[in-house]
């Protein structure tokens, strides 16, 4: 599958802004307002909801090698199948 590049034209803000907002929520798990503080941070004014925007945008577009995730993790988000010893098939006991 070969996607094509994304179209930023029209678009606020730099490609390379919206590329690393994407990237930073992607690839460290990170809530939509942890991205927006991040940005803060270095200066750049923008809200959950524009990075929100994004994501849905753009984020199909990220490839599952640029976030640093693994064949095995990616073989368990597609298929939906989980390791049996994660602590959520165990009843809890106090």
């Amino acid at each position: 599958m070969n996607n094509p590049a994304p179209s930023y034209h029209g678009y606020r803000f730099p490609a390379e802004i919206i590329a690393h907002a994407v990237w930073l929520y992607f690839r460290f798990s990170l809530s939509l307002r942890d991205v927006e503080d991040l940005l803060a941070q270095r200066g750049i004014t923008v809200t959950y909801e524009t990075i929100r925007q994004w994501c849905r945008t753009f984020g199909g577009i990220v490839k599952l090698s640029e976030i640093g995730l693994t064949d095995s993790l990616h073989t368990r988000l597609t298929t939906g199948s989980r390791p049996s010893s994660l602590g959520v098939d165990r009843p809890s006991f106090r």
